[in-house]
């Protein structure tokens, strides 16, 4: 259907040379290249998604096994989004590489494209970030030795991964919150449609039995065949209710629960959950068991399905009559769902230039508003074009030029411990009292522990004399190990409470905030950035001079304040 490609071919990524002079490839990276055969296929003359997630998943564990030097399994896939179907006759490359190994498990990122020999281009078809875990020894469990990023995209990479792996820790915690909160349409006005198929005529049950060749090196049922068996019934469920081949769109988190192994029956049950306009999500789960024992839930997940016509586009489809309890549950969490990935893509997948500045915050996207605020100032840090424009007493600034936006980076040492520099830098509220900017700034909003929302007031930037306010969402990360700083992320965000209004004018955060690195047990670097927005570039690419100058002075006032304040109360230190 869209195996011609799209548009845009993949950009080829730079070469990173070692001062030997040699290329560098990544120690853990493994490639994998397959031409796709009719036995692939679907009927379409497409590949079968399956086969793919089984491709993704052995060139993913060959990864994470070449870095522990152990044998590994798939813990989970993070969510998967599939931009373009891939042809008979065409080729899949498959890069997988550890991003970071944690203590016993790892995350490895994987790329998929798609290229056509006869035009010579590939584009890409997906990425994925994959979970693996190094099974025990005889000496007991594994301590996997730690990356050592040497690209500024590894150091980016390495750098997320550990709010990536927060995110997928609190998943579970997203739902349920959700759907406690949510407002959503109810099961009932479904009742309504005539046209409506019952869920029932979409369910589909199949069980497999599990032969050597479906088992990995170890004798586990691959995870990538499971994958695969799962694709396979949620395809015949979304076209039971659509009476079309569907498209496979995107899969959310695949989190294996147990393992399975040679000789077990592998029952798979899927049914289509809720059909939204234009696309269909169906539950999958599998279940495994030998003899007489009770089944074990060995994993689930959620795909999403469209239609496509002869024009590509996505078709209409018909409304679904969920079963009541259970069918009706299902049919409220697929509409929370659909939410946390309209969020998600809406949030965290577009690139800086097409996202709108501030994003509405409520209560169902914050996980991912939160992870997008941290995970933004952790890219801006981690490139290395950074051009140094001025130092005064070891006060250093640097700028960044790049796609229109121009950032700024200021860093200095002080002779006080990380976590105490921390604690002072998160509560926004003191900052007042060091940076003559802040002419007010009142939290509205506790979220949780690491996230705050406050209201700033601000001097105009420009020759308007009108104050600036703000609505700034704060996230503070403490390290997930030694490798990694403490991290102060700030972005704008709006709240219905607090409308812009005509007496102030409305400022827009895109990046900004502190990482605060340990150099020594007494030595702190404090490194502030700040991602200026479209808006004040005009004024401050006029006035680097200027801007040097208040930089300058707004830190030493920081500095200043964090000698002042370098005891505090241990009982404040204990409560944040």
């Amino acid at each position: 259907a869209m195996s011609s490609g799209p548009e845009t071919p993949l950009p080829q990524e730079p070469l990173f040379i070692l001062e030997s002079g040699e290329v560098y490839r990544n120690p853990t990276e493994v490639k994998m290249s397959q031409i796709v055969l009719p036995c692939h296929a679907n009927h379409c003359g497409e590949l079968s998604v399956g086969q793919l997630l089984k491709w993704m998943d052995s060139t993913a564990c060959l990864s994470a096994e070449r870095h522990a030097g152990c044998p590994c399994i798939t813990a989970s896939v993070d969510d998967i989004n599939f931009e373009h179907t891939i042809g008979v006759g065409q080729v899949v490359n498959i890069k997988a590489k550890v991003n970071r190994a944690f203590n016993s498990s790892m995350e490895v990122g994987i790329v998929v494209s798609c290229e056509d020999l006869f035009v010579g281009q590939q584009w890409k078809v997906c990425n994925a970030f994959a979970t693996f875990v190094a099974r025990r020894t005889d000496s007991g469990k594994v301590q996997l030795k730690q990356i050592i990023p040497r690209t500024q995209e590894e150091q980016m990479e390495y750098s997320i991964a550990a709010e990536r792996r927060r995110m997928r820790l609190i998943h579970a915690e997203i739902m349920k919150d959700l759907l406690s909160n949510g407002t959503f349409q109810t099961a009932e006005e479904c009742e309504e449609h005539q046209d409506a198929v019952p869920a029932e005529k979409t369910r589909v049950e199949s069980v497999e039995l599990v032969l050597p060749p479906h088992a990995n090196h170890q004798i586990n049922t691959f995870g990538g065949q499971i994958m695969a068996w799962m694709e396979n019934v949620a395809t015949i469920a979304a076209s039971r209710l659509c009476n079309a081949h569907p498209t496979l769109r995107g899969i959310d988190m695949f989190h294996f629960r147990a393992p399975s192994h040679v000789g077990d029956r592998v029952v798979l049950k899927a049914i289509v959950n809720n059909a939204f306009k234009k696309s269909v999500e169906v539950g999958v789960c599998a279940e495994a068991y030998q003899g007489g024992e009770p089944p074990r839930h060995i994993n689930s997940a959620f795909m999403t399905f469209e239609v496509l016509g002869e024009d590509d586009k996505p078709c209409t489809l018909p409304h679904i009559r969920p079963e009541p309890v259970d069918g009706k549950r299902r049919y409220q969490e697929a509409i929370a769902r659909k939410k946390i990935r309209l969020d998600r893509k809406y949030i965290i997948s577009c690139k800086q230039t097409e996202v709108p500045l501030s994003v509405p915050w409520d209560p169902i996207n914050q996980v991912y508003l939160s992870y997008n605020n941290v995970s933004a100032l952790k890219v801006l840090a981690s490139k290395n074009s950074w051009v140094l424009n001025s130092e005064r007493r070891k006060v250093s600034l640097y700028t960044l030029e790049e796609n229109q936006f121009l950032s700024f980076k200021v860093e200095t040492n002080v002779d006080m411990p990380a976590e105490r520099v921390f604690i002072l830098l998160s509560d926004l509220g003191r900052r007042q009292e060091w940076d003559k900017h802040y002419k007010k700034c009142e939290l509205i909003q506790e979220v949780d522990e690491d996230d705050m929302i406050y209201y700033v007031l601000t001097p105009s930037v420009g020759k308007d004399s009108k104050f600036q306010d703000f609505v700034l969402l704060a996230s503070r990360r403490r390290p997930c190990d030694k490798g990694d700083p403490y991290v102060i992320a700030l972005r704008s965000v709006t709240l219905p409470s607090h409308p812009p209004t005509d007496k102030f004018k409305r400022g827009e955060v895109l990046c900004a905030g502190f990482t605060i690195w340990e150099e020594s047990n007494t030595t702190t670097k404090i490194t502030y950035y700040n991602q200026a927005t479209p808006g004040v570039l005009p004024y401050i690419s006029t006035d680097i001079a200027g801007l040097s100058s208040t930089f300058y002075s707004t830190f030493c006032a920081c500095s200043k304040f964090l000698e002042e304040n370098k005891g505090g109360s241990p009982a404040l230190s204990a409560a944040l």
